[in-house]
């Protein structure tokens, strides 16, 4: 089935609850993070609950990378009390800044995971570069029109996938 490439490998109510120290014990050392509504809300500065999730990865011993499609200041404005790797303007789908991100952060595709909140972009481009993705539930409802269109789509992909899991991943 064509819509199969937009399948993540894993969906989740949120980043919060993806358990880093058991992705850690599989063998994961880099995590390649998009920011709006997947970390926190379109726009919004880094909260105490991110600034949490990055210090856990780096007592874990993972390394991170920002990967947006937004604008620098949007980007470096999130990364202030984070200060991670970042990249800005990725162009995501383009698998190009997802092979960049693993040169940053010292991983390859073996050992590297995305976690993001659209179909379209984080995940297809996760999966064209070949590494493991984690697709969440958008933190906010309020949303660009675009990527509201986009989330209609996105709901006809996921119904397969969620039909595909019930019947044994065949």
């Amino acid at each position: 089935m064509m819509l199969e490439r937009f399948f993540p490998d894993e969906y989740v109510a949120s980043t919060y609850v993806i358990p880093f120290e058991k992705l850690y014990e599989e063998g994961y050392r880099g995590v390649i993070f998009d920011i709006d509504n997947t970390l926190v809300p379109h726009g919004a500065p880094a909260d105490d609950r991110a600034k949490k999730l990055f210090r856990r990865l780096e007592d874990i011993g993972f390394a991170s990378c920002l990967l947006s499609n937004n604008w620098e200041k949007r980007v470096k404005m999130f990364n202030r009390e984070i200060g991670t790797h970042y990249i800005n303007n990725a162009n995501k789908p383009s698998t190009k800044n997802y092979i960049r991100a693993m040169e940053l952060m010292g991983t390859d595709r073996s050992n590297t995971v995305f976690v993001g909140d659209q179909l379209f972009t984080d995940v297809w481009g996760a999966k064209r570069t070949g590494i493991r993705s984690i697709l969440v539930k958008p933190i906010h409802p309020k949303e660009e029109i675009q990527i509201v269109l986009k989330r209609g789509l996105e709901n006809i992909v996921l119904h397969f996938y969620k039909k595909r899991l019930k019947n044994g991943g065949n």
